[in-house]
């Protein structure tokens, strides 16, 4: 892994507002800053050295009844079942980048599972508890911060669900 060296105060501001939300919350792990993009979960996964899996990442669908954004927090070697994550929040649309900005704060390849411009509904894939640490984006594509799954849940306040496809 390599990571560049820059004061906080100099990165994006998605990035910083992450930083900022874990500090708050006593996170014992600062977000870091990747010299490289990892807008995949096989760019995180690489740039990281670990498994694929341990990539937590952030899929964005819009609620049809009331236009909310609904978070998945899945582990990054397993596809998001709409259906299921339909069946828990109500019926749902794909986002497209615009949505995800707008009511996240983030663009896609850096949604952070916290500290969004607008709270949506989250979902915490239970596919991450295979792992005693994760890694999930910091608001930016360069930027990651690790944690443990049981953090994910009280970050965001989210419970753990089946809302993945089958392995």
């Amino acid at each position: 892994m390599t990571l560049a060296v820059n004061p906080v105060e100099q990165r994006p501001e998605g990035f910083r507002r992450v930083a900022a939300l874990l500090a708050a919350q006593g996170h014992p792990h600062a977000p870091l800053w990747l010299d490289v993009p990892a807008r995949t979960c096989a760019e995180a996964a690489a740039a990281l050295g670990v498994q694929v899996g341990q990539i937590a990442k952030s899929v964005v669908f819009r609620r049809l009844s009331d236009s909310a954004a609904v978070l998945v927090v899945a582990s990054g070697d397993r596809r998001v079942d709409e259906a299921k994550v339909a069946q828990l929040v109500g019926p749902l649309a794909r986002a497209d980048a615009a949505f995800v900005k707008q009511q996240t704060g983030f663009s896609i390849g850096g949604v952070s599972p916290v500290a969004h411009a607008r709270a949506p509904v989250v979902l915490v894939d239970q596919e991450l508890f295979r792992f005693p640490a994760v890694w999930a984006a910091a608001g930016h594509p360069n930027g990651v911060f690790c944690l443990q799954p049981d953090d994910l849940l009280r970050l965001t306040g989210a419970p753990a669900a089946d809302v993945v496809e089958p392995a």
